[in-house]
């Protein structure tokens, strides 16, 4: 049984890498790790993380133990580079490649186990019923009918119906109330009072 993990985009040039992970090839597990710890490259980091990873994929998936295992393939690819620009002498620029690496690892068991499969439960079938009539169709079908609850009105709704609805936000500073009562006094004198209405001041 074979567990995989894969690393993607690390920023550093595949040169660099393959010196820590061309180490650890053919190695189990644990000697990988401890061989690990004592290397003084940049690259054991990101490759120490990955080998973590493909063990708790052994472990989660597989049911594997870690003292089996062993490194049986690990793989540096070119993932493509950034170019950028060095100014030299002259006016003259240089490009500089700046490499990303891909990197897969393959962990394999040292003595082979067979992976224990999980038998699904078949779920009893509902076999169809025959209906012989119409009537009996009609009666399987008929929904079942929901007591109604007798409509209940709040009380003194009537009360409040008849009760006129009076704006607060009119009584505020224009006062439009006051304007009103003026205006239906005006409405009720007649043409000449009108006439010899004067005004104050």
């Amino acid at each position: 049984m074979q567990a995989k993990a894969k690393l993607k985009y690390l920023r550093m040039s595949p040169k660099k890498v393959r010196l820590v992970a061309n180490l650890i090839k053919g190695m189990k597990v644990q000697e990988a790790i401890n061989q690990l710890s004592f290397v003084n490259k940049n690259a054991k980091k990101p490759i120490l993380k990955l080998l973590n990873s493909a063990v708790a994929n052994a472990e989660h998936d597989y049911n594997l133990k870690k003292e089996n295992l062993f490194i049986k393939e690990i793989r540096v690819d070119l993932a493509g580079a950034l170019k950028r620009w060095q100014p030299k002498a002259h006016g003259r620029a240089t490009p500089i490649l700046k490499k990303i690496s891909h990197i897969s690892l393959i962990l394999e068991e040292i003595v082979s186990t067979k992976a224990k499969k999980v038998k699904k439960e078949k779920k009893a079938a509902v076999k169809p019923v025959k209906l012989s009539s119409l009537e009996e169709v009609k009666e399987k079908i008929k929904p079942a009918k929901l007591p109604l609850k007798p409509e209940s009105k709040p009380e003194g709704h009537e009360k409040e119906i008849s009760k006129e609805i009076s704006d607060v936000r009119k009584e505020g500073k224009h006062r439009h109330k006051q304007h009103e009562e003026k205006r239906q006094m005006k409405g009720k004198r007649g043409f000449i009072k009108k006439l010899f209405s004067r005004k104050a001041g």
